[in-house]
């Protein structure tokens, strides 16, 4: 991606310098010739010094600078080990000082923990105009580019992108992605939208009930937050009147994607009870809302961006909770106050029949 920056701002722009302190200049001119980003105006330096790198800086006399990464950065003016406290803070604050007096736009790259925050100084997140961070499973060739903080602009523009053999690619249209095209509606499977930053995209939910002679039936999740997924199962099973017990319950996601939104509870309580009743929701269905501990369903925001996005890709039934607000042509809302309504709605109250009927 920096690669990719480097060498638009260089058509574009001006010259751009790069400062590598992760790998040798080889290995990232390599990388650019692959994946087609080379340009005149486009400079490389290995350096790990902060002198140094204000040195090159003034000798190339870039519009624009790529440090990567800060934490291989240090300076000999202050002690400790590069990637240490003193040592990132430091080297921080000399480049935003440089970047005021010179009026150049600087990008610094930094590592992050296992729980997705900056590692390092929490100080170098308040010295900066701008974080964006950079996200993805490492199964998916699916990136997501999310702006936390902006001084300038807004923080809830999300871009995303695929990994290519060739590079990274924009998507700007990624809910296929998170979709299963198939020919005929399958049971456990159900069809929400969620929100990233101001950008609807569409998600499933799949689940599969299974019988076990365990004492502690399993439940295995992938992809949403297992803390929500066990009081929807909860929910279901008490409120729904639907028998988890002895069965083991998977839940995922399609795609990579992390459902994390309350707004996909409903579609995944109707994916389970979709699951354990064999019966197969529409096809064109699409779910929306929030699920509370007495069953009720709640309004979730955005229902009319949500489910125009759902509209374009060709659904034309929503099951949403009361008072949703106006719907985009083309789309018949199902209302549902509680879960046993939702059920109702979607005959997922008995098991289907010996002529293969649903109840």
């Amino acid at each position: 991606m920096l690669l990719e920056t480097a060498h638009r701002w260089a058509e574009g722009h001006g010259r751009c310098l790069y400062v590598t302190g992760e790998e040798s200049a080889g290995q990232v001119r390599l990388r650019a010739e692959r994946t087609g980003n080379l340009h005149h105006e486009m400079y490389l330096a290995a350096e790990s010094e902060l002198s140094a790198l204000l040195g090159q800086v003034d000798q190339v006399k870039p519009s624009m600078l790529i440090v990567d990464s800060i934490q291989t950065m240090s300076t000999v003016s202050v002690d400790g080990v590069p990637g240490g406290v003193t040592q990132v803070r430091t080297v921080a604050a000399g480049l935003i000082a440089m970047a005021k007096e010179r009026g150049l736009p600087v990008v610094l790259v930094g590592h992050v923990t296992k729980d997705g925050s900056v590692a390092g100084p929490r100080v170098l997140e308040h010295l900066v105009d701008v974080v964006l961070q950079f996200e993805g499973d490492r199964h998916s060739s699916l990136r997501l580019l999310r702006g936390i903080k902006n001084r300038y602009g807004a923080a809830d523009e999300v871009g995303c992108f695929e990994l290519r053999d060739d590079g990274i690619v924009g998507v700007p249209d990624p809910s296929g992605l998170f979709l299963t095209r198939r020919e005929k509606a399958v049971e456990g499977t159900c069809v929400t939208v969620i929100v990233e930053g101001k950008r609807p995209m569409l998600g499933e939910v799949q689940a599969l009930v299974a019988k076990t002679n365990l004492p502690a039936p399993r439940r295995a999740v992938s992809g949403l937050d297992a803390a929500r997924i066990s009081m929807a199962l909860a929910v279901l099973e008490k409120r729904g009147k639907v028998n988890l017990f002895q069965k083991d319950v998977f839940t995922a996601t399609v795609g990579g994607m992390r459902l994390v939104e309350p707004a996909a509870d409903l579609a995944v309580v109707l994916a389970v009870a979709s699951a354990e009743r064999e019966i197969a929701l529409p096809a064109d269905l699409v779910v929306l809302g929030e699920v509370g501990l007495a069953g009720e369903i709640r309004r979730v925001n955005g229902v009319g961006k949500r489910l125009t996005e759902a509209a374009r890709l060709g659904f034309k039934k929503a099951l949403v909770p009361p008072d949703h607000g106006p719907l985009p042509d083309g789309v018949r809302a199902l209302v549902a106050n509680d879960l046993v309504s939702a059920l109702d709605v979607l005959g997922l109250n008995g098991r289907r029949s010996s002529k293969g009927e649903e109840g």
